[in-house]
């Protein structure tokens, strides 16, 4: 009856019975008053703002060390696939490598060669090139192009504003480039991320700074951004967190990512991975890189 009482008192809520309270309401270990708003790292709660603010710094430590690992479990999950995902087409995983995808302005959808060389066979007759997913007409200046891109651009489509911001990045302006990057950062886009570390990295139209560059990795990397997981892997490297580094570049071997597997290679030399575990980022690395294969792909690839 205590407990109701201040409960509603500090909650501003009139007394009308107990009837409507769980009886078994969890309290905040600070004040005992029954928690109404979680902590961060779910180990402590509070009952509110005021509440978090006067005790939390008993608790920041193990706070800080909690927040680490619950960033770790997400850092270290072994993504389905890339950032690009399956060709919208053929549904098989888009190739790494660009040279062999093209993105298309008027949707923003990165098509395989395979699909783009096939749907080229087949409409060569017709009297206007179109796009293979939306059946657009395709572009026929840099500057239609341009005009298609702008319209995705204004729909919010963070490949678009990615894209955009890449534009602006070549033009050396790098404020323009920063927004858009942000934009389509904020949207999910994980070559964004990647692209920001990079300005980071490099001092471009913002100061240089380690934790920020290390930050947009990371969520590149969570959304399968297999370069960006190389990255990583290679920092851990340099200062001396070989275990960390064998786990972020097993997770780009696994995506595919022929570099890794190079790295992998000289971990096991060194002993730093197990020859069980080598063979198995092998065979993952195999299967990653198979699976982005498919007759029309190579036919592109022969007429090409």
């Amino acid at each position: 009856e205590t407990y109701l009482s201040v409960f509603r008192h500090h909650r501003g809520l009139e007394m009308s019975g107990a009837d409507d309270i769980e009886a078994d309401v969890t309290v905040d270990e600070s004040c005992g008053i029954p928690k109404v708003d979680n902590n961060g790292c779910e180990l402590v709660h509070y009952c509110g703002d005021d509440c978090q603010m006067e005790h939390r710094q008993d608790h920041e430590e193990a706070c800080k060390e909690r927040s680490a690992e619950f960033r770790d479990e997400i850092l270290f999950q072994q993504p389905e696939g890339t950032h690009h995902g399956d060709c919208p087409i053929c549904c098989l995983p888009l190739p790494i490598n660009e040279d062999k995808r093209s993105l298309y302005p008027c949707c923003s959808k990165l098509i395989c060669d395979g699909c783009s060389y096939a749907y080229l066979l087949q409409d060569r007759g017709a009297a206007e090139p179109s796009c293979p997913f939306c059946r657009h007409p395709l572009a026929k200046t840099q500057e239609e192009g341009y005009m298609q891109s702008m319209k995705r651009v204004a729909a919010n489509d963070p490949v678009a504003l990615g894209k955009l911001g890449e534009m602006q990045d070549d033009k050396g302006d790098y404020d323009g480039a920063f927004k858009y990057y942000t934009m389509a950062a904020e949207l999910g886009d994980a070559d964004a991320h990647f692209d920001l570390a990079d300005m980071y990295r490099n001092g471009h139209g913002v100061e240089k700074d380690e934790k920020k560059i290390l930050f947009h990795l990371e969520e590149a990397a969570i959304r399968g951004h297999p370069c960006a997981r190389f990255n990583l892997g290679c920092y851990e490297n340099m200062n001396g967190r070989f275990e960390r580094a064998v786990k972020h570049h097993t997770i780009a071997a696994n995506l595919g990512f022929d570099e890794s597997i190079q790295v992998l290679k000289e971990h096991y030399k060194d002993g730093g991975i197990s020859k069980e575990d080598f063979a198995a980022a092998l065979r993952a690395h195999h299967v990653a890189v198979k699976a982005t294969k498919s007759p029309n792909r190579e036919m592109a690839a022969r007429a090409m």
